[in-house]
């Protein structure tokens, strides 16, 4: 997992079905979790909002924590943190 803050959003009017009526966040990892990820796209469906710490589950454990084992996802939202103190 990885612990990010959501940056922005996409918006994308065509898309593979199985991904049909979900959000899309841009999140930034925090500097002690970067590794080599930059900002990246993860799938949405707890209700994140811009500026929220959340925890992101990646590979196939994104797919199966979203209950979405058959669509191409590689990272979702799996929890919004309420205390980010010393993640900044």
């Amino acid at each position: 997992m990885i612990i990010g803050k959501v940056v922005g959003s996409i918006v994308s009017t065509r898309k593979n079905e199985n991904l049909i009526g979900n959000k899309f966040m841009i999140v930034e990892p925090v500097p002690s979790m970067r590794g080599g990820w930059g900002n990246f796209v993860a799938i949405d469906n707890i209700g994140a909002g811009i500026g929220e710490y959340v925890l992101v589950s990646c590979g196939s454990a994104a797919r199966i924590g979203c209950d979405m084992e058959k669509s191409p996802v590689d990272a979702a939202i799996v929890g919004i943190i309420d205390d980010p103190a010393g993640l900044e």
